[in-house]
């Protein structure tokens, strides 16, 4: 941890009382050359950092034990009381920031960027949008909450939901019914719930929005997300492209499932178990031996990746089993003063875990290679590089899975699941990004007409071998798994194009390894610091979603995919 010169180190954060202090020195400090300048966004950075590492934790206790009241008001008290008070000061320092005469003078290369973010987030500021903000963030929360309240009763144990899906890969096909039937119907007692969130966020969205001059939160969000380097055409031609080349390649695989599996009738509890009619696979038993084994495996690909494991390890940085209680999903929390990152997840011992897990693996690695970088706003990317780390390491990894699988034929499976998910991932992205693009361009329309809008999406992007009979309303109320269009709206197409990058990324590191590395390595080390497409371009590939790249991509990753299946272990 560096060595406060700003903050008091005994100083931590309480009360918004004892911390407006630190924003009023910003506010009043004199600004007489270049280095004072550069001086104050330095010490503007380390209260940033203070104080975002101080959320940062609240946050992860909170989803770390949901049922825990004690630990939920102390979000709630920042989110209330810290970060309304707050939002106009920081406002107030950017137009401080702008202001200054001796802005001009700081070094364009590596200012460019941020500068370029902080006029943009001015020209978005609006007072009125404080209070709606702070009530979005309060029921942002609640989605962790409801979904981590889920559970069912299955022979003689109270389960998560996480943990039931295990059985959906059971070889039986009567204890995959069952368990399909009793998590079906544990969601759909929080459907209305869930629905009537959705519909509240949807409304305080499309305020702010209003608030600020647009006509629609997409509009809104989409600059607010500061997408400098694409526009919203770009994600509409981004769904098509997916629709034309990602999409029939799920469907030939899932065709060939069914086909392998011998059913006449494929229903939404057949679409996981393995079908070959083998176990499913098991990578490892406990979190310690998932560390472990990450471990190695980094250091296979670079030593450095496998330390910042470790280290993650040794500081008590790693939550990953699921249990009761526990908010779902996963993620990578950076903390900005210790500039040692956080992973949660919830495992059970799947193939998907490994996967969650070097994910976020790749996400830490990021942080770590730009926490050399002196401000807190050059140390956060934009999701689409930010997901490439992560994407990226998925692939890159997969090269490298003989310690989670000493048996080939294994191996073989979970490279061909890890290409599949590939296959079924972008089709997924583009439905839930289009989804959104519909809900906040219509933020009047009925839960009739949001289903409606679903199915109708399902039916261009989704797997239309599964028979859902008996289970519509469970295909209708599908998209209420996904996390991110409750707690982070907008923030799901971006897997996508990083998706794209970390394929093109895989195809460089077989054909060049040593030099792959390095490209990612240097790229991920600019944090934010340069465009979109210069860091993509740095990384050895290309920032481009446009339908001849997509074909170009998914006809490599299909041409590995029948490489690796026909292959003889």
């Amino acid at each position: 941890m560096k060595t406060r010169q700003f903050i008091k180190n005994e100083f931590s954060v309480t009360t918004w009382n004892e911390l407006e202090p630190y924003f009023n020195d910003l506010l009043n400090r004199p600004i007489e050359s270049k280095a004072e300048l550069e001086q104050w966004l330095l010490d503007n950075s380390e209260l940033s950092a203070v104080v975002s590492e101080d959320m940062a934790w609240r946050y992860i206790k909170m989803t770390c034990d949901t049922a825990n009241e004690t630990l939920r008001n102390r979000y709630n008290d920042f989110v209330e009381n810290i970060d309304p008070n707050m939002a106009p000061l920081v406002n107030k320092l950017n137009e401080k920031l702008m202001q200054c005469a001796y802005n001009k003078d700081l070094d364009a290369a590596l200012y460019g960027i941020y500068l370029r973010g902080i006029r943009k987030s001015i020209e978005l500021f609006r007072e009125e949008n404080i209070p709606l903000n702070t009530a979005l963030q309060q029921k942002e929360q609640q989605f962790g909450a409801i979904s981590g309240a889920q559970s069912i009763d299955y022979n003689g144990e109270t389960m998560t939901l996480q943990k039931a899906g295990l059985f959906l890969k059971n070889l039986d096909q009567s204890v995959r019914e069952t368990v399909y039937r009793l998590m079906a119907a544990r969601r759909a007692q929080d459907e209305d719930a869930l629905n009537t969130l959705f519909s509240e966020l949807i409304a305080l969205r499309h305020q702010v929005a209003v608030n600020t001059g647009f006509k629609n939160y997409r509009d809104y969000k989409h600059e607010a997300l500061g997408r400098f380097d694409y526009a919203v055409s770009d994600c509409l031609a981004f769904h098509e492209s997916v629709k034309q080349y990602a999409v029939p390649l799920m469907r030939e695989h899932d065709a060939a499932r069914k086909k392998a599996l011998g059913l006449e009738d494929y229903r939404p509890w057949d679409t996981s178990v393995d079908e070959e009619g083998k176990e499913p696979l098991k990578p490892f038993a406990s979190a310690n031996e998932l560390i472990e084994k990450t471990i190695t495996c980094f250091n296979s690909i670079d030593p450095y990746f496998g330390d910042c494991i470790k280290t993650m390890r040794d500081m008590g940085r790693l939550d990953l089993e699921s249990r009761l209680g526990k908010a779902p999903g996963g993620y990578q929390y950076p903390l900005y003063e210790t500039d040692v990152p956080f992973i949660f997840m919830n495992s059970v011992g799947l193939h998907r875990d490994l996967v969650t897990m070097v994910h976020e693996g790749g996400h830490a690695i990021h942080s770590f290679l730009y926490n050399h970088l002196p401000l807190v706003d050059f140390k956060s990317p934009p999701s689409e590089v930010a997901e490439l780390a992560s994407m990226s390491m998925e692939l890159i990894s997969m090269e490298h899975w003989e310690v989670f699988f000493d048996n080939p034929e294994d191996l073989k499976r979970a490279k061909c699941q890890q290409l599949e998910g590939v296959m079924d991932t972008l089709p997924w992205i583009a439905a839930i990004d289009k989804f959104q693009h519909w809900v906040y361009e219509h933020p009047d329309h009925t839960v009739e007409e949001r289903y409606a809008c679903w199915v109708a999406i399902m039916n261009d992007f989704g797997n239309s071998l599964v028979n859902f009979e008996g289970f519509e309303a469970n295909l209708k109320r599908r998209w209420q798994i996904q996390l991110h269009l409750f707690e982070v709206p907008f923030y799901y197409i971006e897997y996508g194009f990083a998706q794209l990058g970390a394929i093109a990324m895989w195809r460089q590191y077989k054909q060049q390894p040593e030099q792959a590395i390095r490209n990612y390595k240097n790229a991920l080390a600019l944090g934010y610091t340069k465009s979109i497409p210069d860091i993509y371009t740095t990384a050895g590939i290309r920032f481009d979603f446009s339908p001849a790249y997509v074909k170009e991509l998914m006809d490599f990753v299909k041409s590995e995919y029948q490489k690796i299946k026909n292959h003889n272990a």
